[in-house]
């Protein structure tokens, strides 16, 4: 592939996009019209991977497994709200022992952030997974020294809190807790330390322009200086510069909660879409043929977001185009601090000596197949995200394998020459790798259902070169596209293809029993 050059241990500083799909940047030619001119700038400079996937296009669990290299399946953030092991072994702390400094900047979610169930889904928990109930109770009660609560929303609003020593190995976190323009966590009291009452102006309730037709689309009247992103911006030109003389090497994990619902741009960012016209995804109107009974549902409930806002929903061509005008501005200000971090690094005389990392936690639909948000579907606008790594040694390419998020740890911990933990199941980007693999999973568990998929949830999808394959638990729902033929996952050959269907099964189960967990080592034959 290539030979890393950094005559010393380099510096590594790898960013997360909050729900960024892998074509959602101007340089990935997809089919939206966003200036994207510093993302852009890091795909022509390095090697940007065309087919990465997301472990599991969920948050929490994608974040543990970037953190890790291991599927949600085996580092047991299955979904949100499960809290990530503290005693799990990441690319951090391997880094923290081999001496590098790790500061964590924005948006962790690697624990629960307090937000509550709606009524109708812990009903269903109650009839179908009732165990489940037991643990949300266990976690309402808990005490707020709990080491499950340190990304609770509620308790950072009440006072500042300084994060415990190697959190998951972090030596330092400036915590953003949430989405939008009034999220909790640190920046609540940076915003504060400012002499501006953010709760005064953020959210729906206080924007005086705002979709009357999508609860989470609105202006917010939170100045760009204000924003977390710009909180990002700051703390990370801090701690640069509290590095300035240090020898030793440094990680930062920069993570950004945008472009995330709700979507909330500033006003200094929305003025330029506010009257252009917004082309919606070609195949807004393509609905997959033989589609599931949940997806076929969502289509037939179209214009209408279900109770929980943050589910997959279809929307009227006139609600995307809102969707769609503030998702944009949001990506063009994400991106913009994204530069000026980048600016910084280079200005810090450091940038010769660093690897940068560029890639999204998930992805959105953003009008594909009429669709939109995530969870419950595996179209590749959800589950495939942009991959770019730049730095010393690095010339510029696309490398199209096959590859995952679980990717991410076991390349920073080669390029950073540092001591490979067990359990490891991603393989290193860099390497070169003669046998690559030819097929990934991708996994999703939800403890409740929606219309036409009761809960709990387990889906499983097979990527290969030639097709995508998904597997509802418990029902016999699935999907099976050949992508040799229908590249856009338009026509579910799922039931007349019996010999392909048959070949996908087996390759799944194969797969399957590869992730079967291997980090807990026996220290006797008995």
């Amino acid at each position: 592939m290539f030979e890393i050059m950094a005559e010393k241990r380099p510096n590594i500083v790898v960013i997360i996009a909050d729900q960024f799909r892998h074509d959602m940047f101007s340089y990935a030619n997809g089919p939206f019209k966003v200036n994207t001119p510093n993302i852009d700038k890091l795909a022509k400079k390095g090697v940007m991977f065309t087919n990465a996937y997301s472990a599991n296009p969920t948050c929490m669990p994608n974040r543990a497994s970037i953190a890790t290299g291991r599927w949600p399946s085996v580092h047991g953030t299955r979904t949100n709200g499960v809290t990530f092991d503290q005693n799990a072994e990441t690319f951090m702390r391997t880094l923290r022992r081999s001496g590098y400094k790790n500061y964590a900047i924005g948006k962790l979610h690697h624990q629960s952030m307090g937000w509550a169930w709606e009524d109708y889904q812990i009903d269903e928990m109650r009839l179908r997974n009732p165990e489940v109930l037991e643990k949300i109770r266990d976690s309402i009660n808990r005490g707020e020294g709990d080491w499950q609560s340190w990304e609770d929303a509620a308790r950072h609003r009440k006072e500042y809190l300084s994060m415990p020593k190697d959190y998951y190995g972090y030596d330092h976190v400036d915590l953003v807790v949430g989405h939008g323009d009034n999220p909790s966590g640190h920046f609540h009291h940076w915003a504060r330390s400012k002499g501006v009452s953010i709760d005064d102006l953020a959210g729906w309730k206080n924007s005086t322009e705002r979709s009357e037709t999508v609860e989470d689309v609105y202006i917010s009247e939170v100045p760009a200086e204000l924003h977390p992103n710009a909180f990002i911006v700051e703390k990370f030109r801090e701690r640069l510069a509290e590095l300035k003389n240090e020898t030793d090497p440094f990680l930062f994990f920069i993570s950004f909660p945008d472009p995330h619902h709700p979507f909330a741009p500033p006003k200094s960012w929305f003025n330029k879409w506010r009257e252009n016209e917004v082309e919606i995804p070609a195949n807004f109107f393509s609905h997959a043929s033989n589609s599931p009974a949940h997806i076929e549902a969502m289509y037939g409930a179209s214009g209408k977001q279900n109770i929980d806002s943050t589910m997959t929903w279809a929307p009227t061509q006139n609600q995307m185009a809102d969707v769609l005008k503030a998702q944009f501005a949001q990506i063009e200000f994400m991106d913009n601090a994204l530069g000026e971090i980048l600016s910084s690094l280079e200005a810090s005389g450091k940038g010769d000596d660093t690897y940068v990392i560029f890639s999204g936690d998930h992805g959105d639909l953003m009008g594909e197949h009429g669709l939109m948000l995530k969870h419950f579907v595996h179209f590749d606008a959800v589950t495939r995200v942009p991959l770019i790594i730049t730095g010393p040694g690095i010339e510029p390419q696309k490398d199209t394998r096959l590859v995952s998020s679980v990717d991410i740890a076991p390349t920073v911990i080669e390029l950073a020459s540092a001591e490979k933990y067990r359990g490891i199941q991603g393989k290193d980007l860099l390497s070169d790798h003669t046998s690559w693999r030819s097929a990934l999973v991708i996994e999703e568990d939800q403890p409740f259902g929606i219309e036409g998929l009761p809960g709990p949830v387990k889906i499983r999808t097979l990527v290969t070169e030639d097709y995508r394959f998904t597997v509802y638990g418990g029902t016999d729902q699935a999907e099976l596209y050949d992508r040799s033929k229908d590249r856009g996952d338009l026509a579910n050959i799922y039931a007349d293809a019996t010999t392909e269907r048959s070949e996908a099964y087996e390759r799944l189960t194969h797969e399957l029993i590869n992730l079967t967990e291997e980090g807990i080592a026996p220290i006797a034959g008995a």
